[in-house]
C-alpha cells in the first residue's frame, strides 16, 4: 500500500479531531451530573426546588472555563445532540387564532354584528366539538336582520378584492373564508417549522391536531422552556416604522432614569431576615452562595436603567440617529418593565406619546449587546407600513457581500415605500424594519425610492438569511398563537430504557469483537481496533456536523457496523482464497484487498446512493436515517481498506507470519458445494407464498398503523403520585390495543396517546374512550373520584385530565409523497447503476426483486402478527428507518454476490457452465454472506432482548430484514437473474471485452 505514513498521520488527526469534538458532549454531561448531585445535596427530595436549583447552578458557571477555555455554555451548543426519543425535550400546543385571522381578513372590521358573531363564537368554542370557523358561521347568521358577509363592511374589501364581492351569498363567501383560514393556517404552521429548524432541532415533531388550528410541538433536548415559548408563539409579523430621534429618546430615558432611582429609595430598606417560607428565588440565592466563588466589586451607582444601558456616544453630536443606545440581552426584559412603569409612561414628551420602544439584534456574532430604537407609531400603535404588502423574499448579498434578506412590494405597497422613503430623506430619520417586534436594519433613506423593493441587511450568516426569507414568505397573513399548553417532556424511552439499550449495545459489540477473533484470529484483532475506530469516527463526525442522534439515527449506525464488518469479511475471505492458492501471504495480502475493493466499493456506493436520494428527497426520520448512513459508509470504507491495511502490512513486514483464521475457522465453509440454482424453483414457491400470504395480510387487516400516521387522542393526565410510564403503558395497551405513555413533565404526569377508534368521529365516541380511560386509570387515582372529576375541566383541579387533544397525522401529504419518492427514486438510481456497473439489466432486475421481495415480507409478517407478538408491533416513523435499513442491507448482499459473478464470468464465462459458474460464486462468497449475517444479528439480537420494550418492533422488523435479506441474497436476486439473462450474450459480451483489451 502505498503512502502508509501519509495515511497514518491523517488517521491519527481525524481521530483527535473527532475526540475533541466528542469531548464537548462529555464535559456537558459531567457539568450536568455536578449540577444534578449539587441539587439533590441542597434540594432533597423538592423535585421542583431541586430543578430551580439545577437550572440557576448551571446558569452560574454557564460561561466559566471547563478546560483549556472551554465553558458549558459553548460544550453545550457542540454537543452531540439526542433526539426527543433518546433524550426528552419540550412539549407545546399552539392554538392559532381564527378570530385574528378573521379579523384580518375582514381589514380589522368594527360591524357590530360581526363583532357579536365573535363574541358569540368564543363563547360557543368553550363546550363546542365543531371549528371555529363552523361556530363563527353560525353565530353570524344568528345575528339575524341583513347582516351579510359580503358587506363591504366586513369581507368585501381590499384584502379579498379578488375573491370576495358584494353580491355574494353568505355560502358563497364562507367557501372562500374557509380556504384562507386553512391557507393561513399552513401559512403559520411553515413558519413554526422554519423556526424550529432555526431554533436548532432537525427532526422536529410537528402535528396538526385537527383543522382547528392547533399545532403540537417537540423540541428535541430543549429544556429552556420560556425561551421556546417565546419562539413558537411569536406573531412573525413584518413591519415598517420611521424612528425617532435617538436625541429626544435619550432625553426622555434621563428623566425616566431619575425617577426611578427616587422610587428605589422605598424598596432599599426591606433586606429581611430568613424566614423559612421566604420566596424561592431567595431559597435558591442562599443555596447557591457557596457555589459563586466570584464577589462582584461595588459599582458606580448610575441610576436603574444607566446602570444596565449603555447610551449611544454619537447621539450628542448626531441627535438624528436610530440608535438611542445599547443593553446586554440579559438586561432587556428588565429595562422594558421600567419603561412600561406608570411613573415612567407619565413622563413622556408630546412627541414620544405613542412611541414603541423595541430592540434589535445583535451586532456582532456572538455579541450578547442589542441597540434600543424609538418608532414612531400611534394611538393604536400602527406601522407606517405592514408586512402583507411584501410579495417575495429571498436570502442575496449586500454590495459589501454580506448575506442579506431582499423584499418586494406588491399593489399598494410600491407607492407606500416610495412615500415612507420620501418623507424620511426630508426628516433625516431612519426606516426600521421590524420581525415580531425585533428591530434587524434601520437605515436612512437619502432620497425617494420608487423601485418597490428593499432589503433587511444585519447581523447574518447566509443559513439566518435563508431562514428569514423563509419565515417571511410564510407568513403574509400573521395570526397570534396562544400557547394553551406548555410542558417539559420525559424521554418516550425514560433514563432507565436509554441506560439499557447502550448496555445492550455495548454487550452487541463486544460480542462482535469476540465473533470476529474467534473467527480470524489475530486478523480479528485488527478488524476489531478498525471498527472501534470506525465507530469513533461516526460519532465524531456527527457531532462536528452538529447533527442529532435518533433511533433512526441508531438503526443507520447497526447498519453501518454490519457494513465495517462485511468490508473486513470480504478482504479475510479473499486473502484467504489468495493463499489457498499457494500465493505467499505478502501477494495473497495484496491480492486480497485488491480483488475485494471492487466487491467493497459496488455494495458501498449502492447503499451510499440510497442514503443520497433519501437525503434530497426525505424529512424527518427519513433525512436524519440517511445522514447517519452517509457517514458511516464514508468512515467504514476509511477504517476497512486503510486502517485494517496500517496493522496487518505493519504486522507482516519483517516475514512474521499472520492466519486469516483459527484451527476452527480455517477449513470452513472452504468446499461447499451447494446447488443453489438447482434449488430455485423450491425458493420461488417458499417466497411466493410467504410473499402471498404477506399481501393477503396487508389487504385483509392491514398494518398496525401508528399515530404518527393515523392520528389518535392524547390526554395529559396528572395524579397524586409519582407514576411508572412503563407500568401504566402496559395496562393501557390492554385496554385499547395499543397505547405510548410518557412522562410529562413531572413524574406525577402522563402523557396518553392511543388511536383506538381514532377512525370514528363524535362525541359519543369520545366520551366512551375518555370512559375507558378512566376506568383503566382508577386504581392511580384517589378513592372516590368520580368520571366527572376525572373529566371536567375545574379552576384549582390537581387530579384528573388535564388536556386532551385528537391527534392529526405528523407526516402531512407531501412529506408522505417526499417519502415515497425518495424511496422510489433510491430504487431507480440503484437499478440504473447496478446496470452500468454489471451492462445487463437482469441484474438490476435481479437486485430489485430481492429488495420488493424482502420488504413485502417485513411487511407481510408485521401485518400477520400485529396482535401475537408480546411487544409494540406499530408502524411509526422509526418503521420507516428500518425498511429502509432492510432496503441497504439487501443491496448490500445481493450487489457483493454480482460482484463476484461478474468476476467468474470474465474469468471462466466461455469455458464453463453458467449454471455452474454462478453455484461456485454463490459458494465462494457463502463464508463472507453468513458472517455478515451473524455479526449484524448479533448486534441487533442483543438490542432486541436487552433494549427498552419501546424499540423492540424497529429491532425485530431489523432482525426479520437481516435474516430475509440474506436469503434473497442467494434464492431470488441471483436465480432472477439468472433466469431472464441470455447466456449467449454474456459470451459475446466476453468476447467484445477481450477484443477492446
Amino acid at each position: 500500500m502505498q503512502n502508509k505514513g501519509l495515511i497514518r498521520v491523517f488517521a491519527i488527526i481525524f481521530g483527535l479531531v473527532c475526540l475533541y469534538t466528542l469531548s464537548y458532549s462529555y464535559f456537558t454531561n459531567k457539568t450536568e451530573a455536578e449540577a444534578k448531585a449539587y441539587a439533590i445535596s441542597k434540594a432533597g427530595e423538592d423535585s421542583d426546588l431541586r430543578d430551580v436549583v439545577e437550572r440557576a447552578y448551571i446558569d452560574s458557571i454557564g460561561n466559566t472555563p471547563i478546560f483549556a477555555g472551554i465553558t458549558y455554555n459553548d460544550a453545550k451548543e457542540k454537543e452531540l445532540k439526542k433526539g426527543l426519543d433518546l433524550k426528552g425535550g419540550i412539549n407545546v400546543i399552539l392554538q392559532v387564532s381564527i378570530r385574528d385571522i378573521l379579523g384580518g381578513l375582514s381589514n380589522e372590521s368594527n360591524d357590530p354584528a360581526f363583532i357579536a358573531a365573535l363574541n358569540a363564537t368564543d363563547e360557543l368554542q368553550k363546550n363546542s366539538q365543531n371549528t371555529y370557523f363552523e361556530d363563527f358561521v353560525t353565530s353570524f347568521e344568528a345575528q339575524g336582520g341583513d347582516a351579510r358577509l359580503a358587506s363591504p363592511d366586513i369581507f368585501s374589501n381590499v384584502i379579498l378584492a379578488d375573491k370576495v364581492d358584494s353580491s355574494m351569498s353568505n355560502d358563497e363567501v364562507s367557501s372562500v373564508l374557509e380556504k384562507e383560514i386553512k391557507e393561513t393556517i399552513i401559512s403559520a404552521f411553515e413558519t413554526l417549522r422554519n423556526r424550529i429548524d432555526k431554533f436548532g432541532t432537525t427532526q422536529p415533531n410537528i402535528q396538526s391536531l385537527g383543522d382547528n388550528g392547533r399545532i403540537l410541538i417537540e423540541l428535541p433536548g430543549a429544556k429552556d422552556m420560556e425561551r421556546v415559548v417565546s419562539l413558537v408563539s411569536k406573531k412573525a409579523q413584518l413591519e415598517f416604522y420611521e424612528t425617532h430621534y435617538a436625541g429626544d429618546a435619550f432625553n426622555y430615558l434621563g428623566l425616566a432614569n431619575q425617577t426611578l432611582k427616587s422610587l428605589e429609595v422605598e424598596d432599599e430598606k426591606e433586606e429581611t431576615t430568613e424566614v423559612k417560607d421566604s420566596t424561592l428565588d431567595d431559597t435558591v440565592t442562599d443555596l447557591l452562595k457557596d457555589a459563586d466563588e466570584e464577589v462582584e466589586e461595588e459599582e458606580q451607582d448610575f441610576g436603574p436603567i444607566f446602570n444596565i444601558f449603555q447610551p449611544n456616544q454619537r447621539v450628542a453630536q448626531f441627535p438624528q440617529e436610530p440608535t438611542v443606545g445599547y443593553a446586554s440581552i440579559a438586561d432587556t426584559a428588565k429595562i422594558n418593565e421600567y419603561l412600561r412603569n406608570p411613573a415612567v409612561v407619565r413622563l413622556r414628551p408630546a412627541n414620544l406619546r405613542y412611541a414603541k420602544f423595541a430592540w434589535g439584534v445583535p451586532q456582532a456574532e456572538g455579541s450578547e449587546v442589542v441597540p434600543l430604537y424609538a418608532l414612531e407609531s400611534n394611538r393604536s400603535g400602527a406601522p407606517a407600513m405592514d408586512g402583507d404588502v411584501v410579495n417575495d423574499s429571498r436570502q442575496q448579498f449586500t454590495q459589501t457581500q454580506q448575506p442579506s434578506v431582499g423584499l418586494d412590494f406588491e399593489g399598494q405597497g410600491v407607492g407606500q415605500w416610495a412615500k415612507l422613503t420620501r418623507t424620511v430623506a426630508q426628516k433625516g430619520n431612519a426606516i426600521a424594519i421590524a420581525l415580531d417586534n425585533t428591530v434587524y436594519s434601520a437605515a436612512t433613506a437619502r432620497a425617494e425610492i420608487k423601485g418597490g423593493s428593499t432589503e433587511i441587511s444585519g447581523n447574518f450568516t447566509v443559513a439566518e438569511a435563508q431562514d428569514l426569507a423563509t419565515v417571511l414568505k410564510a407568513g403574509k397573513l400573521p395570526a397570534s398563537a396562544e400557547v394553551i399548553e406548555a410542558e417539559e417532556i420525559g424521554a418516550t424511552l425514560g433514563q432507565e430504557a436509554i441506560n439499557s439499550g447502550i448496555l445492550s449495545f455495548l454487550i452487541a459489540l463486544a460480542l462482535v469483537l469476540i465473533w470476529m477473533v474467534f473467527y480470524y484470529g489475530r486478523a480479528g484483532v485488527y478488524a476489531d481496533i478498525a471498527l472501534v475506530v470506525n465507530i469513533l469516527f461516526i460519532f465524531g463526525v456527527l457531532a462536528g456536523l452538529g447533527a442529532v442522534l435518533t433511533l433512526p439515527g441508531v438503526a443507520g449506525i447497526v447498519l453501518t457496523i454490519g457494513m465495517a464488518v462485511d468490508a473486513n469479511v470480504l478482504i479475510f475471505e479473499r486473502i484467504r482464497e489468495e493463499i489457498r492458492k499457494g500465493k505467499a501471504q505478502k501477494d495473497a495480502i495484496k491480492d486480497g484487498f485488491n480483488n475485494a475493493l471492487s466487491s467493497i466499493l459496488d455494495a458501498n456506493i449502492t447503499t451510499f446512493l440510497t442514503a443520497l436520494i433519501l437525503f434530497l428527497f426525505g424529512t424527518g426520520p427519513v433525512k436524519g436515517f440517511a445522514v447517519t448512513l452517509m457517514v458511516g459508509i464514508a468512515t467504514s470504507l476509511f477504517c476497512a481498506i486503510f486502517i485494517t491495511r496500517l496493522f496487518i502490512d505493519g504486522y507482516g513486514k519483517n516475514g512474521k507470519s499472520l492466519a486469516f483464521s483459527t484451527g476452527m475457522t480455517k477449513n470452513l465453509f472452504t468446499d461447499t458445494k451447494i446447488d443453489f440454482l438447482g434449488k430455485r424453483k423450491i425458493a420461488y414457491a417458499i417466497s411466493g407464498v410467504l410473499v402471498a400470504i404477506g399481501i393477503f395480510s396487508l389487504v385483509s387487516g392491514g398494518l398496525d398503523a401508528g399515530v404518527d400516521f393515523v392520528g389518535g387522542r392524547s390526554y395529559t393526565v396528572r395524579f397524586d403520585q409519582p407514576m411508572n410510564a412503563q407500568e401504566v403503558g402496559d395496562k393501557l395497551t390492554t385496554t385499547f390495543g395499543s397505547a405510548i405513555v410518557k412522562t410529562y413533565g413531572a413524574d406525577n404526569q402522563l402523557k396518553i396517546t392511543t388511536k383506538h377508534r381514532i377512525q370514528e368521529t363524535g362525541v359519543e365516541v369520545d366520551t366512551q374512550v375518555e370512559k375507558q380511560l378512566f376506568d383503566a386509570l382508577a386504581e392511580y387515582l384517589p378513592a372516590g373520584i368520580t368520571f366527572d372529576q376525572f373529566s371536567k375541566s375545574f379552576e384549582g383541579k390537581e387530579v384528573g385530565k388535564m388536556s386532551y387533544n385528537k391527534v392529526g397525522p405528523t407526516i402531512a401529504d407531501d412529506i408522505k409523497r417526499g417519502a415515497l419518492l425518495a424511496v422510489v427514486g433510491s430504487l431507480i438510481v440503484v437499478f440504473l447503476y447496478i446496470l452500468l456497473r454489471f451492462r445487463r439489466w437482469q441484474f438490476s432486475l435481479g437486485a430489485v426483486a430481492a429488495v420488493f421481495h424482502d420488504v413485502a415480507i417485513v411487511l407481510g409478517i408485521f401485518a400477520l402478527t400485529k396482535n401475537l407478538m408480546p411487544f409494540d408491533m406499530e408502524v411509526d416513523q422509526n418503521f420507516i428507518a428500518a425498511i429502509l435499513t432492510v432496503i441497504g442491507y439487501s443491496l448490500n448482499d445481493t450487489v457483493v454476490v454480482f460482484d463476484r459473478i461478474r468476476e467468474y464470468i470474465k474469468e471462466h464465462g466461455s469455458t464453463r457452465g453458467f449454471s455452474k459458474l454462478i453455484n461456485q460464486a454463490l459458494n465462494s462468497t457463502l463464508s463472507r454472506t453468513l458472517n455478515t449475517s451473524v455479526t449484524t444479528l448479533i448486534v441487533l439480537l442483543a438490542i432486541f432482548f436487552l433494549g427498552a420494550d419501546s424499540i423492540r418492533g424497529l429491532m425485530f422488523a431489523l432482525i426479520v430484514g437481516v435474516l430475509v435479506g440474506t436469503y434473497s441474497s442467494l434464492f431470488i436476486a441471483t436465480p432472477v437473474m439468472f433466469d431472464t439473462v441470455q447466456k449467449k450474450a454474456l459470451k459475446e459480451e466476453k468476447k467484445e471485452e477481450e477484443e477492446e483489451a
